[in-house]
């Protein structure tokens, strides 16, 4: 096995006992992404900041080296990262170099990590197959025919890099399902945390009231380890809750046993493949088979959560993408004489979002004008109080965590749907955006593979801020999967 293959615990146990160091793990990965070109999944590499990270890591070894000292991960290209390019893969910030770094990846360096460089995804994190990038697509490292699939989105180049181990893992956020989509994409786990366990500070806006980062990992108990890293109170972030973070990866106990998982009816869709239907059922047996107890659940709000979600998402991203203007930094339209500072605006726009950036742009003005805000935006933010108010009757009736498929279908291939529909592209989400509207944690775990042998995964919502006792479900469904599949390479 190659070091860049490991897993961020085992990687961490052969540091602490010298049996590798920092600078040849990541080595390891520079080689894994030189080789990995193909996949696009890095767009900003850092070598040189990578192996002085490394070296540092090796002379700190010891007592007091943080938790995840000198293991090598890769940063979402929407987390801002000093002096170093940080696009949200648009145009519109192309040749933007922040002067001050997130809470997330401050706190990821605190712990000791090694940045190899920034990672595709959709442009301003809006997309569900990673085709909106102005890097150009990013590529699943699975493939089972001639065609070039989908790695999921937003957090496509986070997912594939991961699933083809050129990182160990890497950070992701997730709006209405862009860490837990492609993480099933691609057969890793990547979880959500609850709203205000990560900082968003940094983190360039898509809807402030859904954003939350997380984690994508090769196995829930890194996920376990980097989500302690990354989580804890920020000052800096109105939204970031004061409370205690407590250690995830002691609570991978392995023990459900009298717990209760409930499976919502309504996730039973009209047309939901038989495969996600019977992987579902598996999962179902596996949570039983450890102990659980199954228990049927009404989440009756659930059909107008796909809906809600594409009011409000639009609604805060026209708001938070209104900075955007050619005055301060990032592009800037070139004008033609007698150009005022409208044209400047109009023009520099036009060229730098991207067409499914100025899409929900133009949708969230319009819900937001003043004739149909009540209409659309209000009617859409009462809609999202009865979908929280459904999981929090199901977690007062005794629930500890919700069973449902992570995604519709297994991964598609590139080009075969983001032109033609965009709201089929949309139904991608069908399955998670109720958990960011309910501020609640949710995680993908890969539980098997389809009939062409791509990955599927299951997801599981957790009770707010209870993410230790959602990872310990996870890891013991994990465990009853056996999964332990990789894609073939092909790159």
């Amino acid at each position: 096995m190659n070091a860049n293959e490991l897993t961020i615990a085992e990687a961490r146990d052969a540091l602490a006992g010298g049996e590798l160091s920092a600078v040849d793990l990541t080595m390891a990965c520079l080689t894994a992404i030189d080789a990995g070109t193909p996949l696009n999944a890095f767009v900003h590499a850092t070598p040189e900041i990578a192996l002085d990270q490394a070296r540092a890591a090796d002379a700190r070894r010891g007592a007091d080296a943080g938790a995840l000292n000198g293991i090598p991960l890769g940063i979402k290209d929407l987390f801002c990262t000093k002096g170093v390019a940080s696009q949200a893969a648009s145009n519109i910030l192309k040749g933007f170099k922040p002067e001050y770094e997130s809470t997330v990846t401050s706190k990821l360096f605190e712990a000791g990590a090694v940045m190899l460089g920034k990672l595709n995804m959709d442009e301003f994190a809006m997309g569900s197959s990673n085709e909106t990038s102005c890097y150009g697509d990013a590529v699943n490292p699975w493939k089972v025919d001639d065609r070039r699939l989908t790695p999921g989105g937003s957090s496509g180049g986070s997912a594939a890099a991961v699933a083809a181990d050129l990182c160990l893992g890497a950070t992701g956020t997730d709006t209405g399902g862009s860490i837990r989509q492609p993480a099933a994409f691609t057969g890793i786990v990547g979880i959500k945390p609850t709203y205000g366990r990560v900082s968003r500070w940094g983190i360039v806006a898509f809807a402030s009231s859904l954003d939350q980062a997380g984690p994508m990992t090769k196995s829930v108990r890194d996920a376990a380890i980097l989500l302690g890293a990354m989580a804890g109170h920020d000052p800096k972030d109105s939204t970031s809750a004061d409370i205690p973070v407590p250690d995830f990866e002691a609570a991978l106990t392995g023990d459900i046993r009298g717990r209760k998982i409930g499976i919502p009816r309504e996730y039973r869709m009209d047309g939901m493949p038989a495969e996600i239907e019977a992987l579902w059922a598996r999962g179902r047996e596996m949570l039983a088979d450890a102990g659980a107890e199954i228990v049927d659940i009404s989440l009756p709000h659930t059909k107008y959560a796909l809906p809600a979600y594409y009011v409000i998402a639009p609604a805060e991203a026209s708001s938070n993408l209104a900075r955007y203007d050619g005055v301060r930094y990032g592009h800037r339209a070139r004008l033609g004489q007698g150009d005022g500072i409208v044209d400047m605006y109009e023009k520099t726009r036009a060229e730098g979002f991207g067409k499914e950036v100025q899409r929900r742009v133009m949708i969230g003005t319009y819900v937001l004008s003043a004739g149909f805000y009540d209409a659309y935006y209000n009617r859409a933010r009462k809609v999202r109080a009865l979908i929280k108010r459904d999981f929090d009757e199901a977690f007062a009736a005794g629930v500890d965590a919700i069973l449902t498929p992570a995604t519709p279908s297994s991964a598609f291939g590139l080009g075969e749907m983001a032109e033609a529909d965009p709201v089929a592209m949309y139904l991608n989400d069908v399955f998670t955006v109720t958990v960011n509207l309910a501020g609640l944690p949710g995680i993908s775990v890969p539980v098997g593979l389809d009939a062409k042998g791509l990955p599927l995964g299951l997801q599981l919502i957790g009770r707010p801020w209870d993410e230790a006792g959602l990872l310990n479900h996870a890891h013991v469904l994990e465990r009853a999967a056996g999964f332990v599949e990789k894609p073939r390479k092909w790159w």
